[in-house]
């Protein structure tokens, strides 16, 4: 299953990034290749009911990469964390396949319980820099989320959410009939 996810990452990464060298060098020089990659060693360790291996690979993960991702968060295949640093992840956050995460992105809790407190997010999602989505809300799927939104609430598939707070993007009719 690793290499298997860890061959889908590297391809997303050279289908979202027009600068991407070979496969190999993606493979090991790439942050948020190398994130993903140890993060579902740290997963699968977590769901083995292991706690502190999994947390110190998070750790180390996090200070070679910038990108802290924690092991009990769920993530697809063929996800891509382009430029990777300041990306953080919690712990009950799902990530959906063939996702890509800019730098900066957030997907945070709104609570300190230990309750499923991250967001879900579907298949196809794009999420640009510094996107915040906070809480045990859901993002469906082909969605794309704008730079600097902050997402509080659900939102249905196929949606383009911009804004602070974020809110679903509505392209608006053409204003030259209204001046007529």
């Amino acid at each position: 299953m690793f290499f298997k996810c860890t061959i889908k990452d590297v391809n997303s990464a050279k289908k979202f990034d027009p600068a991407s060298p070979g496969c190999i060098m993606l493979y090991f020089t790439y942050p948020g290749v190398i994130a993903l990659r140890r993060h579902r060693t740290a997963h699968w360790l977590w769901k083995k009911g292991l706690k502190t291996l999994p947390r110190f690979i998070s750790y180390r993960t996090r200070r070679k990469t910038g990108v802290d991702i924690h092991p009990g968060a769920t993530i697809g295949k063929g996800v891509f964390i382009d430029h990777g640093m300041g990306v953080v992840i919690g712990e009950t956050a799902v990530i959906g396949d063939n996702c890509v995460l800019y730098h900066g992105v957030t997907l945070g809790a709104n609570t300190f319980e230990k309750v499923d407190r991250h967001p879900k997010i579907g298949n196809n999602v794009i999420m640009y820099a510094h996107a915040t989505i906070i809480g045990p809300i859901h993002i469906g799927d082909n969605s794309i989320v704008a730079a600097n939104a902050v997402v509080v609430k659900d939102a249905p598939a196929n949606s383009k959410l911009i804004g602070v707070p974020a809110h679903k993007f509505q392209k608006q009719n053409d204003l030259s009939s209204s001046f007529r």
